[in-house]
């Protein structure tokens, strides 16, 4: 358990630095491979954890002291503790024993056993008052940042306290079926049969009600199934491809939107990345599917010499890098992370990317805009302006219920995403 603790103190305070978590746990089991699959369990459950409610345990927490830790690591041992105390089922002697335990084996925690003790305890009885003077900041209610609050809050006046809420919600699994190998249906009989309990969504998405580890799933490596949020899945429908088109996904990995297309129809499809380390989880997702594209090149999609032949594309697909700020219920660290300036850095290279593509796409071509933001800048603003650069673009309707002019706001059954679909005229 000590290993355990100190763990996630490792990785939050990396995190807390400007790291990015999904790196740092790579490293983490990188670094240390004889980590059981139970320990790595609980150290990303802390992790994750921890951030996920940071700004409400960092105001608690400094009720709790009366003078700011100089020592780092034990204040995110103590970020650790309140998190187990407040949100795991450990039960509460065991996570302050073992707080003070592995306060001894920290750098600058000798001597400090008793504080570690003390603020433990004093939170165990004060509980309720902690939490909810916790709350009588916006941060320490919604553990956002408060220009995060305040943007969601113009731009969402109804809707922004429900999505600081989901935000802060353990995610969804969500299962695509390759209708290449097996119907939805059936898959879901084989979900059944192993005791994997599942409910269908949109477009014959499969939502398990517990996740899984992906070896546990029927057929994962045979290609039979991939696991994708059920509102990325809207992406490759909306694109309207069909057999013998010439097809780009732009910014495509890891792959998933690059392999849902070649599902849908038969296809020549490029496949751009900027990243080729990024580009290897495209090919290992093809080759797990048993797919093949025309071309997968690693270039910047705004620089149109790097990467393009001249030839246009009938579709064209732009997923393009984002302030993910719709998904941040899978990646608590982005919260935590972005500085309000960052979505207008996003906002300008989206524009560049928008003008290079739009001149590779053939005429009477589309064009589908996509981010997982849900930022006004990255994404209406961004197509409006769009719009009056290029008076040949014209706006498609997409059929969606649930979005708002393209908006679709994270919720428990999915992530936040913004869709335009475009046609040059």
């Amino acid at each position: 358990m000590i290993k355990t603790q100190r763990a996630a103190i490792s990785v939050v305070g990396k995190v807390l630095a400007g790291a990015s978590l999904t790196g740092v746990l790579q490293e983490t089991w990188q670094t240390n491979p004889e980590l059981t699959q139970q320990q790595r369990g609980a150290i990303q459950d802390l992790s994750y954890g921890v951030l996920r409610f940071y700004g409400q345990l960092e105001a608690i927490l400094g009720r709790l002291l009366k003078k700011a830790l100089r020592d780092k690591s034990l204040h995110h041992l103590l970020l650790v503790c309140l998190y187990q105390l407040e949100y795991s089922r450990a039960p509460s002697h065991a996570v302050v024993n073992q707080a003070v335990a592995t306060s001894r084996t920290l750098e600058n925690g000798k001597g400090m056993q008793g504080l570690v003790n003390a603020v433990l305890r004093n939170f165990m009885r004060q509980r309720k008052d902690l939490l909810e003077q916790s709350a009588q900041t916006e941060v320490g209610r919604y553990s956002h940042p408060q220009w995060w609050i305040d943007k969601l809050r113009v731009q969402y006046p109804q809707h922004y306290p429900a999505i600081l809420e989901v935000d802060n919600k353990r995610p969804p699994m969500t299962l695509r079926v390759n209708q290449h190998m097996i119907s939805v249906q059936n898959y879901h009989k084989l979900l059944d049969e192993k005791g994997m309990d599942a409910v269908s969504s949109r477009h014959g998405a499969l939502t398990l009600k517990q996740p899984v580890a992906v070896d546990k799933l029927p057929g994962f490596a045979e290609g039979w199934v991939s696991v994708q949020d059920a509102g990325a899945q809207l992406a490759a429908p909306f694109l309207d491809v069909h057999d013998g088109m010439r097809v780009l996904d732009a910014c495509a990995a890891p792959g998933g939107k690059s392999t849902h297309l070649l599902e849908l129809a038969d296809i020549s499809l490029t496949v751009l990345d900027s990243d080729n380390a990024r580009l290897d989880q495209v090919k290992q997702n093809l080759a797990r599917l048993q797919m093949q594209v025309e071309r997968l090149v690693c270039g910047d999609a705004a620089n149109l010499e790097e990467w393009w032949d001249g030839k246009p594309f009938d579709r064209i697909l732009a997923d393009v890098p984002c302030s993910a700020s719709g998904v941040v219920c899978r990646h608590p660290d982005i919260k935590w992370l972005r500085r309000e300036r960052d979505v207008l850095k996003f906002a300008a290279s989206q524009a560049a990317i928008m003008h290079a593509l739009w001149q590779t796409l053939s005429c009477n071509g589309k064009l589908l805009y996509v981010t997982c933001s849900i930022f006004a800048e990255e994404n209406g603003l961004q197509i409006e302006a769009f719009m009056r650069h290029h008076p040949d673009a014209r706006l498609l309707p997409l059929s969606e219920a649930t979005m708002e002019k393209g908006q679709l706001l994270p919720s428990i059954q999915h992530d936040g995403f913004f869709y335009t679909l475009l046609q040059k005229v």
